[in-house]
């Protein structure tokens, strides 16, 4: 298996997402009804699939 850098769009999306988990945790969006740790958690496989796929 191979591994890749990731696209700058998926590092991006990834970096948005992980934003979100990170408000979150501090109740600046306190609407979520999602825990941050979740939050984070998927911004984690977005780049870790961005790593992985080739191209992606």
């Amino acid at each position: 298996m191979n591994l890749s850098a990731p696209t700058q769009i998926v590092f991006i999306i990834s970096l948005v997402i992980a934003v979100i988990g990170l408000l979150a945790a501090v109740n600046v969006l306190a609407f979520i009804p999602l825990a941050s740790v979740w939050i984070m958690l998927v911004a984690y496989v977005v780049l870790a699939a961005g790593c992985l796929m080739r191209g992606a």
